[in-house]
């Protein structure tokens, strides 16, 4: 403040360091009266402190990481709603009893407190009728999705938050360009941030053949996003509406373990054959409809085709979440999860950084008698990220939870999994990021068998995994401890 009014600064200086000063004044009174988006105070708070110690660094952080979006940018998420989800959704929600309460599968009855507080959005309906294929490691998944595209008779919807034309990325884009000169729809729609490196006019090729492609939340200014946060962080491909694929695998070579820094990518992705092809659909239109400057998905029956009967019976859900949603579908499932537990919770989490409230139902289930196990990196891949995770499971060690640390490359997968019967699997971390933040989809299944090939690689990554004791925590420097403390304080802000 004196350094605006000492005659000795150049005026020029002055005038910059008002500018910044007032815009700080402003920004401190949007985030506080205006900014409604934001779920509690902390993270309210967090900007204030931000912006009022370091003014132009935080002037520009909040430019780049702090707005929210708002209700009126995401019209284009809610207004196309499809009518053949919607009567699903319905009929579960108007006659729950006979849906859900009184299904066939019996671990449905038995949760059907979670699959009713499920049931917020169209492409939440459960289905009864799966066929589901879990894959852990990159080049199987690639090899069986490859194999899908190139069978493809009809279209082919793709959403990626990563895509790198790399090795992997380039094959899997000569397919599609290979797809769309037969003739069939193909659409690509990729996150501009997440897929930085990647434009438009990469794709010349493969729009030529006739492929459509977007990119979420595009910047309007070339080599620079404003929104860094708000991202698509959703991993989606449908194929004829027989064959879907979620999970927590992007497009690049790195995915395949071929990134010397992060060495071999253990993730978990979902293959899917059955009505629940149909809840994929549904959110790649909403995504794609939101972005298409051009043609707009409308209902048709070719991409809801009548996929019910293809050799499975796994009951399945779909979650997702965006930043405006005032209820957090995927966070909220995570919870009720942690509230039915009575054995055992299994999850494995790239980044922790949960709230109060979710670290406070881990504690209590650890405390119940619950075996409660988490698996984390053992490296980051974000430092700022990594710190604060190493911060936030501290209590639940002491608490009686057990964390242990995967020593075997990079572990990618976001997984829950209770009493050996309902689990999740999808995009979603379990942070404020991906709670609030980010638009993120998961799959929640009601089946045992799934449940069982899930433990079963839990189990082999405990193997290569080493366990985070209290003694081990203590046993940090000074300097962890500095970063950890530093990484606490920004992680409402994460």
């Amino acid at each position: 403040m004196q350094l605006m009014f000492d005659t000795g600064i150049s005026p020029i200086y002055r005038i910059v360091l008002a500018f910044f000063f007032l815009m700080n004044i402003v920004l401190a009174l949007l985030i506080v009266f205006l900014d409604r988006d934001r779920r509690d105070a902390t993270s309210t708070w967090a900007w204030l402190f931000l912006l009022f110690v370091m003014p132009i660094l935080g002037f520009i952080v909040y430019i780049f990481f702090g707005r929210a979006v708002r209700k009126k940018r995401e019209r284009g998420f809610e207004h196309n709603q499809i009518e053949d989800g919607l009567k699903r959704l319905r009929s579960q929600l108007q006659d729950d009893t006979n849906k859900i309460s009184d299904s066939k599968n019996p671990i449905v009855r038995k949760h059907a407190d979670i699959a009713n507080t499920l049931l917020t959005k169209e492409q939440s309906f459960l289905s009864n009728n799966n066929n589901i294929d879990i894959y852990t490691d990159g080049h199987d998944l690639y090899d069986q999705m490859k194999q899908d595209l190139r069978n493809a008779k009809r279209y082919i919807h793709m959403e990626y938050y990563v895509l790198k034309l790399d090795g992997l990325g380039s094959e899997i884009i000569e397919i599609l360009e290979e797809k769309a000169a037969e003739g069939l729809e193909v659409k690509l729609l990729y996150d501009a941030v997440g897929s930085k490196s990647v434009h438009n006019s990469n794709f010349k090729k493969f729009q030529s053949e006739g492929g459509q492609v977007e990119a979420f939340f595009k910047s309007k200014i070339p080599f620079i996003n404003f929104r860094v946060n708000n991202r698509n962080h959703r991993k989606i491909v449908i194929i004829d509406g027989l064959t879907g694929y979620v999970g927590g695998f992007n497009i690049g070579d790195e995915y395949l373990g071929l990134d010397e820094k992060f060495g071999y990518w253990r993730d978990t992705h979902l293959r899917v054959r059955g009505d629940g092809v149909d809840a994929l659909q549904l959110s790649f239109i909403h995504d794609w409809n939101s972005q298409a400057k051009r043609e707009q998905l409308e209902y048709n029956k070719r991409y809801f085709p009548n996929n019910a009967y293809q050799g499975g019976n796994v009951s399945m859900q779909l979650a997702a979440s965006a930043p405006s949603d005032n209820w957090h579908q995927i966070e909220f499932g995570y919870m009720k999860m942690i509230m039915n537990a009575k054995k055992s919770i299994y999850m494995h989490s790239p980044y922790f950084i949960p709230d109060k409230g979710f670290i406070n139902a881990l504690r209590i289930a650890a405390k119940s008698g619950v075996d409660v196990r988490l698996i984390i990196p053992c490296k980051p891949d974000h430092i700022f990220v990594y710190w604060a995770t190493i911060t936030s499971v501290a209590q639940l060690i002491k608490d009686g939870v057990k964390v242990y640390t995967y020593e075997n490359g990079f572990i990618h997968s976001k997984m829950i999994m209770i009493d050996d019967e309902v689990s999740s699997v999808g995009t979603a971390n379990m942070d404020v990021r991906s709670f609030e933040l980010n638009f993120e989809i998961n799959a929640f299944m009601y089946d045992t068998q799934i449940a069982e090939q899930l433990k079963e690689a839990f189990f082999e990554d405990l193997k290569v995994s080493k366990e985070l004791t209290e003694e081990r925590y203590e046993q940090r420097s000074h300097w962890i401890k500095f970063k950890q403390s530093i990484a606490k304080l920004a992680s409402p802000i994460l």
